[in-house]
């Protein structure tokens, strides 16, 4: 389960995939679009810049936007830089492993293995779905077409 925070910064991020190319995005906008809380999105927005996913412009005619085409942002990758490893146990993991104190034989630890596969489905999704998919799914549902199906 991903926490609010990610839910919030792929929402967001969504909005501002819909106007790149356009200019700065306000806060107050991304905020009321998305009915995000505005104090908290300022906190998630300035994650997504220190990561490099947004860039900003100050003063008048200011505000957020991608730092990168949306086609070239995946899922994977925000929520990796806000959530951390996808893997639902550190033994099961790539990049953050720690060995379980209980398991007697991690080679063979069947709970270690099916969530080793949990982490690989997931990973093959999240990385190969980009703000662009995720923002032509959302318009394809919004005019009643057929909706993408990201599944394996």
């Amino acid at each position: 389960m991903i926490s609010q925070k990610s839910k919030y910064a792929l929402k967001a991020l969504i909005v501002l995939a819909e106007e790149y190319g356009k200019g700065p995005t306000l806060i107050a906008d991304i905020a009321a679009r998305e009915h995000i809380p505005r104090s908290f999105l300022e906190l998630i927005l300035l994650e997504l810049k220190n990561h490099r996913f947004l860039d900003s412009r100050k003063g008048r005619g200011g505000g957020y936007f991608l730092a990168r085409p949306p086609a070239m942002i995946s899922a994977g990758q925000v929520l990796r830089a806000i959530e951390g490893p996808l893997a639902p146990l550190p033994c099961a993991s790539k990049t953050a492993y720690r060995k379980c104190e209980e398991c007697h034989d991690e080679r063979t630890c069947a709970v270690r293995l099916m969530m080793c596969d949990v982490r690989e489905a997931t990973a093959r999704i999240l990385d190969s779905t980009t703000l662009a998919d995720l923002l032509k799914r959302s318009q394809l549902a919004m005019h009643g077409r057929e909706v993408l199906d990201f599944s394996i």
